[in-house]
């Protein structure tokens, strides 16, 4: 058998019992969940999965910038829900 050690760690105590939750129904415990991510990391070198910032692209910065324009443009037309604006359509 390996020669084992403890760590401890602290977490947000619901963050710790979904993963608790989540890994019991995979078949294992937090512990060898844990186990598993430290060896893959060890065998990819470095985080098994991307770590990183989600950047939008140009295309979708500029969509997300005409929104924001036509919803305060008080000359764009507003509607209250979804029919109001389906009836327009079939117009």
């Amino acid at each position: 058998m390996a020669d084992t050690t403890n760590f401890s760690v602290r977490m947000d105590s619901d963050i710790k019992k979904q993963c608790e939750n989540l890994f019991s129904e995979l078949g294992m415990n937090l512990t060898t969940a844990i186990n598993v991510f430290l060896r893959q990391s060890l065998r990819v070198g470095g985080f098994p999965f991307d770590v990183k910032l989600e950047q939008p692209n140009r295309e979708t910065i500029a969509a997300m910038r005409e929104a924001e324009r036509i919803a305060h443009d008080p000359d764009v037309k507003h509607y209250s829900d979804v029919e109001e604006a389906l009836r327009e359509l079939k117009r």
